[in-house]
Parts: C-alpha cells; structure tokens; sequence
C-alpha cells in the first residue's frame, strides 16, 4: 500500500511540474506574439503624433513596419528601442518641477 501511496505522490508531482512547464510555454508563446505589432493609429495615439510624422518616420526609415493590404504595423520592440535612443536624462535633475 504505501508503495501505491508513494508511486501516486510521485505521478502527482510530475503531473504538477509538467502543468507548470505548459503554462510556461503557453506564456511564452503569447509573450512571442505579444512581442506585440501594433496598429498606426495606435502608435499615433499612444506617442500623440500625427499620421505624417509617423510616414516621415516610414520614410526615412527611422522606423521598421509591416504593410499589409495597406495597413501599417509596427513592433513595440523597436519603438521601446527608438524611444530609449533617444531619450535625454533632465540635466537640471528637477525632472520639469519647480
């Protein structure tokens, strides 16, 4: 019986790590999609631009996209990175307060 008890235990325990590892890959699969395209418009609405600058932008290839049957998409990725590249700490240190 405790044989049984123990072999139980022990397919119990695998059972949970194997459902940890799946919802881990589940996870990580969304997090791979979610690397997230997002749409034009939600890039003009999220940095307040207008769709020109966001053009100009396509155009002088500060920014990389995806067209698809004339919709633009953009991954969150490489606006983080042209973002943070061109971010400048304050200098005063005051961060616009006064």
């Amino acid at each position: 019986m405790t044989r049984i008890n123990e072999s139980i235990q022990k397919i119990s325990r695998e059972i949970g790590s194997l459902s940890e590892c799946m919802q881990q890959l589940r996870k990580s699969q969304l997090e791979i999609f979610h690397e997230a395209w997002i749409s034009g418009n939600d890039v003009t609405k999220s940095l307040k631009i207008s769709l020109r600058t966001l053009q100009s932008w396509r155009d002088t290839e500060l920014l990389p996209y995806s067209r698809i049957n004339g919709k633009f998409f953009y991954k969150v990725s490489d606006l983080q990175k042209l973002l943070e590249g061109n971010y400048e700490p304050s200098k005063s240190g005051s961060h616009g307060t006064k």
